[in-house]
C-alpha cells in the first residue's frame, strides 16, 4: 500500500527542519538539513501509520494537499511525503517471519522433552547477539 500524505515543512532558526503530518496527530519530526528532514518525516509517518495497522485501526484519510496550510510567517511550506506502508512493515514489522534451521536431532531431543519454545529462544539468542537487550 502506497499513501501520499500533505506535510508542514518549517525552518530551524538556526539550522534544520521541522516536519508535522497533519492528518497523523502527534506526528512530527525534524532533519539537518531539507533531505534529512523529509526522509525522516516519511519514517515517522510509516511508523506511525504501521503502528495504527497494527493495533487494528484503519489508516488516517489524506487531506487534500489545497486544503493543507503551513504558517507562512515561520517560513513554512506545504509539501507531501510518499509512504511505502509493506516496504516499511517488512522491514520493521512485528509480522512473524519463518525461519528453518538445522540442529543435532540429539538437541532437538532434549530441547522437546525439555518443553522448550524453539522461536522464543532463538529470538531472545538473536537480541543478545545484536545487543538488542
Amino acid at each position: 500500500m502506497k499513501l501520499v500524505y500533505p506535510v508542514c515543512v518549517y525552518p530551524g532558526d538556526v539550522s534544520g527542519y521541522t516536519v508535522i503530518v497533519p492528518d497523523l496527530p502527534g506526528c512530527v519530526t525534524e532533519g539537518k538539513d531539507i533531505v534529512d528532514a523529509m526522509e525522516q518525516a516519511i519514517d515517522a509517518a510509516s511508523g506511525w501509520i504501521l503502528d495504527e495497522l497494527q493495533d487494528g485501526k484503519p489508516v488516517p484519510p489524506v487531506s487534500d494537499i489545497e486544503s493543507v496550510k503551513a504558517d507562512e510567517y515561520k517560513g513554512g511550506f506545504v509539501s507531501v511525503v510518499i509512504l511505502d506502508i509493506d516496504s516499511y512493515a517488512e522491514k520493521y514489522g512485528n509480522k512473524a517471519v519463518r525461519k528453518n534451521c538445522t540442529i543435532p536431532a540429539w538437541l532437538n531431543t532434549a530441547a522437546e522433552n525439555a518443553h522448550l519454545n524453539f522461536s522464543q529462544i532463538l529470538q531472545n539468542a538473536l537480541q543478545e547477539q545484536l545487543n538488542l537487550n
